[in-house]
């Protein structure tokens, strides 16, 4: 039997969903529980915020780049162990992109798949018995989910809170908490989103202040009593992460390289992987004994002129990629080019191993799902094999340098797929995050 689950969903993104989960996770953590994160889409920020929380690796579950048995397979390894799971939704609870039913890539889907109830965090700032309306729609909107109850949050008095609480009574959904206006739980942004777990100072201390600050304001207790054990057909639970690229694996691994997905990693390592981190940014370069290198996304940008300055890291790199596999993704992909222009227009040179020149110079976002079709035989596989994954990012490319391309990519709306990324000898990259193999 698995451990009871609960997503935590909103009808809109900023409505308070990372306070409420990051809050719960370190509350019932601290009374004793056994509590495990999750979050539903292409996120790499809030589950290392989950796994600071509740102190557990805290697992993606995407319904448009993971089929319904992956889902099933991670929900399970998420709650391994555990006593509750806690399920941080994305943006609102039924936003998603074209798809077939029940892949979709949204928070619903998540919750319909799992069959996990959802509390559902409303901000009512600006609204008192209009809230009940918002809660009633998306509790008919879509029958395959029950609204287990409401957190209102934002609130500006007692009388605010009985007003839209008991509306929303009337409707047969508990209220379970009230949470005032506040900024004293808020935690720090930049361009890609929060700034990164192990960045943020004093990140103990402001866990505990949303510990506090929800366990003051809401019923734990009857949070809990609403979680429900995960219903997966046990016969569809699989494993559709890639395989590992090597069998021993160079990871970079810190503030400028920190954006690789926990499943991965855990299924690289179930399939027999080892792993040796190195951090490009204290001049590390991959352990020699290794025969793959792969560098992940993060921000680079950041650090452009440390990098350039790492002449052990880049000699090292180049020495081997003579011989064995490198892959880039995001960060890394700008890493192994010409060069990374920074958003102050200073051009800073990378290790050059591909040919492509980025720049933040003049910053554009590029976000949403995408599919791609390797060009080659990588170390993600052999040519022609699909992948799912997403593409989120700021920078903009200068020159290509002239390299084959990785694969040919498209997105979730049905584009043609255009050629991405690029391939020169051993190495390869793209803007492209994997996530998992297409179904």
């Amino acid at each position: 039997m698995s451990p009871p689950g609960l997503v935590i969903a909103a009808p809109r993104s900023g409505s308070g969903k990372t306070t409420l989960t990051l809050g719960l996770l370190r509350a019932f953590r601290r009374a004793g529980l056994a509590v495990g994160g999750a979050k539903c889409g292409p996120d790499y920020i809030d589950p290392a915020f989950h796994e600071a929380a509740c102190g557990r690796p805290s697992l993606n579950l995407d319904s448009w780049a993971m089929p319904p048995g992956m889902i099933a397979d991670l929900a399970a390894r998420s709650g391994a162990g555990c006593d509750l799971v806690i399920c941080e939704a994305l943006m609102g609870l039924f936003d998603g992109v074209p798809g077939q039913p029940g892949r979709s890539g949204s928070s619903a889907d998540v919750a319909a798949a799992l069959g996990w109830p959802v509390l559902l965090v409303v901000d009512a700032s600006g609204q008192s018995q209009s809230a009940a309306a918002i809660v009633k729609g998306c509790a008919t909107y879509d029958p395959r989910i029950r609204i287990a109850g409401v957190v209102l949050n934002r609130l500006g008095s007692a009388r605010h809170a009985r007003l839209a609480g008991d509306a929303i009574a009337a409707l047969g959904i508990p209220v379970v908490g009230a949470l005032p206006r506040s900024d004293s739980v808020a935690l720090p942004e930049r361009h890609l989103g929060l700034i990164q777990a192990g960045e943020t100072s004093a990140l103990d201390a402001r866990l505990d202040r949303m510990a506090d600050f929800v366990a003051e304001h809401a019923d734990l207790e009857a949070i809990r009593a609403l979680a429900s054990p995960a219903e997966p057909p046990l016969a569809e639970i699989s494993d559709h992460a890639i395989p590992p690229p090597g069998r021993r694996i160079a990871i970079a691994r810190d503030a400028a390289f920190s954006f690789l997905y926990p499943h991965l990693l855990q299924s690289w390592r179930r399939a027999g992987a080892e792993f040796r981190f190195f951090s490009p940014l204290a001049d590390e370069s991959p352990d020699a004994d290794c025969d793959a290198a792969w560098l992940p996304g993060g921000y680079p940008e950041l650090h452009a002129g440390r990098l350039a300055a790492s002449r052990v890291f880049r000699d090292g790199l180049r020495r081997f990629a003579l011989t064995r596999p490198v892959h880039g993704e995001c960060g890394g992909y700008m890493a192994l080019g010409q060069s990374l222009t920074d958003a102050d227009g200073v051009a800073h040179e990378m290790v050059g191993l591909l040919g492509v020149s980025t720049s933040f110079a003049r910053r554009k976002p590029h976000l949403g799902y995408r599919e791609a079709r390797l060009a080659a035989d990588t170390c993600l596989g052999r040519a022609g094999s699909r992948l799912r994954g997403h593409e989120f990012h700021y920078a903009g490319v200068d020159s290509l340098g002239g390299d084959e391309p990785f694969a040919h990519v498209s997105d979730a709306y049905g584009g043609e797929a255009a050629p991405a990324g690029g391939r020169r000898g051993l190495v390869s990259g793209s803007f492209f995050h994997v996530i998992a193999a297409a179904p």
